[in-house]
């Protein structure tokens, strides 16, 4: 298993006490792999301190203003790719489809394309795999980076890690078009409701329908467990 995805999957988690106990094994891991430049990890401290001494109803108000009030901050990532349209079942089907191929059954209510659960599901695949499945989301990596830099949020440096394990530089492009989405204030809830009514709502996946991004993001993760084994995963 690959601790450092593991640790990211469960520090990007919904904060409970038991992920507080843990953190001083969740930080030790952290600080301790060099795939992350010296500078990246000191900046992990700061959260690994948060999560591990915070009062936990801070903590949890606080991730839920963060990732669960704002699309733009969705930890969800298909909603960056998709919004709420039907192509997004589609994806979604896929993923669990590779999830199971590789012997992966989430044990959460959490949506397959949650961050947590993605990661979670890498840390259990060889590094060069994953590694290309990041390199895939690495602009949207970067867009919730700079959005939570600029609300000085300590989550902003899990973000900056998952670039630097990903090994690419993001598609300045695909970045500056997700940071192009309105970015409202959680607290202002007659703004989000403006945006969440605006988007368009279609259920029912279209089998025949699929964002290049996601599909590719998708070949790359099936494609190695093929190559690497000929089988799936046990």
């Amino acid at each position: 298993m690959d601790r450092t995805l593991k640790a990211l999957s469960l520090i990007l988690s919904y904060p409970t006490r038991d992920l507080q106990s843990a953190m001083p094994e969740i930080g030790g891991v952290l600080a301790s792999d060099t795939r992350l430049t010296a500078a990246a990890r000191r900046t992990l401290r700061p959260l690994v301190e948060a999560l591990r001494s915070g009062d936990i109803y801070d903590l949890e108000e606080h991730y839920v203003m963060l990732f669960d009030r704002s699309r733009t901050l969705s930890l969800n990532l298909f909603e960056h790719v998709h919004g709420e349209s039907r192509d997004r079942g589609g994806a979604m089907v896929s993923l669990v489809e590779t999830y199971r191929a590789g012997g992966f059954e989430p044990a959460t209510s959490e949506l397959p394309d949650h961050l947590p659960v993605l990661l979670e599901f890498l840390s259990t695949r060889p590094f060069a795999e994953a590694q290309e499945t990041l390199a895939d989301a690495a602009h949207i990596f970067e867009a919730l980076d700079a959005r939570l830099v600029r609300r000085e949020s300590e989550y902003a440096a899990v973000f900056a890690a998952l670039l630097q394990l990903a090994g690419v530089t993001a598609d300045k492009k695909a970045v500056a078009e997700l940071l192009d989405q309105p970015d409202v204030d959680p607290n202002d809830l007659e703004a989000l409701d403006e945006v969440w009514e605006e988007s368009e709502v279609r259920f029912g996946p279209d089998p025949n329908a699929g964002c290049p991004q996601v599909r590719d993001m998708l070949s790359r993760m099936d494609d190695p467990v093929n190559r690497a084994s000929g089988t799936a995963a046990e």
